[in-house]
């Protein structure tokens, strides 16, 4: 591996001509110089400079490793650049339903980026049982739970309300067995829908399952089946809800942090912030 010091030295003496004075451009002394030279040389098993002529002119061989050395220099220089710039060297990681992954939590994404940009945010959306099961593993810096109750170090928790919803154009009476569409297992709604239909001493199956909130959706629409989904999320879809069931108790939407400042605590504080004007909206309409 060539020094990249020595090859420095070399490229100064071919573009002045002269010891001395690519000694004084590296503020280095000439003895220096040379013995630098010197041990470029050596590692290369050649001579690299004509050391007789005025001015110093390259060997064959001089002229030949030039060319790769500004590269060399060049390279190195670029990569210092690189791993000097501190953009999107610190990861903030989060969590959240894909109905909380909004617009609104995007455009603040991009606020918070503009304002750090060392800060690299890596966003989960998944299920309710993976995403607390990788927070509370360490995985996840800030995390937004859909749940029954929420823990006790829940930043805040907001009331959601949720309904049974059909396609929009499907009959009134439901067929024997109950199609369902539902999330995998681990989603918050699953089990409910099991146990209240077993409650009703009703049949049914899974019609359609997907991890995918705007999947679910769109199977409802369709007319796969039925399911229990919160309010606000079918907003713009072509379904309605099933009176027949009547009205579910409500979830909570909790907001965990492990950090209450710096970066990470900055931003579950704008997360938390949306989230209050969100949930404060939809219990202004549910009045």
């Amino acid at each position: 591996m060539l020094d990249p010091r020595l090859l420095r030295a070399f490229v100064a003496i071919a573009d002045s001509g002269s010891f001395t004075a690519a000694a004084d451009r590296l503020h280095m002394t000439q003895s220096t110089m040379s013995q630098q030279i010197a041990r470029l040389e050596e590692a290369i098993g050649r001579e690299l400079v004509d050391r007789a002529a005025r001015p110093v002119r390259l060997t064959v061989t001089g002229e030949r490793l030039l060319g790769h050395a500004r590269r060399i220099l060049s390279l190195q220089s670029e990569a210092l650049t690189l791993v000097a710039e501190t953009s999107g060297t610190t990861s903030v990681r989060i969590g959240m339903p894909d109905d909380i992954a909004t617009p609104e939590i995007a455009r603040a994404f991009a606020a918070f980026t503009k304002r750090h940009k060392e800060a690299r945010l890596d966003v989960t959306t998944g299920l309710r049982s993976d995403l607390a099961r990788r927070y509370r593993a360490g995985e996840l810096d800030i995390v937004v739970l859909k749940e029954d109750t929420p823990s006790a170090d829940s930043w805040a928790s907001f009331e959601e309300p949720i309904a049974w919803f059909t396609a929009g154009d499907a009959a009134a009476a439901l067929p024997d067995p109950v199609p369902l569409v539902t999330f995998p297992p681990g989603g918050l709604y699953r089990d409910a829908m099991f146990e209240r239909l077993e409650r009703e001493r009703r049949r049914w199956y899974v019609a359609f399952t997907s991890a995918s909130l705007r999947n679910v959706l769109m199977a409802i629409e369709a007319g796969l089946g039925l399911s229990l989904l919160p309010v606000d999320a079918t907003k713009g879809w072509r379904v309605r809800p099933f009176a027949e069931f009547g009205p579910e108790p409500p979830v909570v939407a909790s907001l965990y942090s492990w950090e209450r400042s710096g970066i990470v605590g900055e931003l579950a504080n704008e997360v938390l912030d949306i989230l209050k004007r969100r949930f404060s909206k939809d219990a202004d309409q549910a009045l």
